[in-house]
């Protein structure tokens, strides 16, 4: 029966790294709706299969390598498509060669995860920013400037690169959104912000494009209470 639920968990992941292809795909095709929506889904499936081995206590080392693996593709390579398809779209002729520095983003991704897997102290807290976050930013960013903007400013893209691949890597403390219990002094911040995240999340009006829109600032707004959490405790 115990080897029997460890199959539970894997198969969640299974469906993580299945809406990870499809988000690949339409991020190469151009169709940022589909890749935000399947990243979005691979997120959630992401969640409950951690959530699904703590419950069943099935853990394997399957399990373990086979969640990095389906993650660099949901989180790693399809925020990285669609960078590149917005990039290549928008880049003068000469200047094309620089739709590649996408890639950077399924790079520090894989660097990201090895991080965690070979690292103790990231069980309660995570040191740098996960790869899910990074790809919902990406994959609304990319929704948002497509659908709302005439004109993509791709240095702006390229300097966002440079700055999302230095938070995957850093040594800057974020907070997870796991509780052991659940009172409130133990976990203001979590509130705070899942709170702040509804109301933004809300504020589109459940709007399409608004609605895709606000998780690029929900991630912003995480590494902001990250930041702040991180100049309080040095002090």
């Amino acid at each position: 029966m115990k080897k029997f639920t460890t199959y539970i968990p894997n198969t969640i992941t299974c469906g993580n790294l299945f809406c990870g292809c499809i988000a690949t795909y339409a991020g190469f095709s151009g169709e940022y709706a589909g890749g935000v929506t399947f990243i979005l889904l691979a997120g959630l499936f992401d969640f409950f299969d951690g959530f699904a081995a703590r419950f069943l206590h099935a853990y394997s080392p399957i399990g373990k390598e086979l969640d990095s693996l389906a993650d660099i593709i949901s989180f790693g390579m399809a925020p990285a498509a669609m960078v590149y398809s917005v990039l290549s779209d928008s880049l003068p002729a000469e200047w094309y060669f620089l739709s590649y520095s996408a890639f950077l983003i399924t790079l520090f991704s894989a660097l990201r995860l090895a991080k965690f897997n070979i690292d103790d102290r990231q069980r309660s807290t995570f040191i740098g920013l996960p790869v899910p976050a990074n790809a919902i930013f990406w994959a609304s960013f990319v929704f948002t400037s497509s659908s709302l903007f005439a004109v993509i400013y791709w240095e702006i893209f390229l300097l966002l690169i440079v700055l999302f691949c230095f938070l995957l890597v850093s040594n800057l403390p974020m907070f997870s959104l796991k509780m052991k219990n659940y009172s409130w002094a133990e976990n203001r911040q979590r509130y705070s912000f899942l709170i702040l995240s509804v109301l933004l999340v809300g504020l589109s009006g459940f709007n399409y494009d608004a609605f895709y829109g606000s998780f690029s600032i929900v991630i912003c707004l995480y590494i902001l209470f990250s930041l702040y959490n991180y100049i309080v405790a040095r002090r």
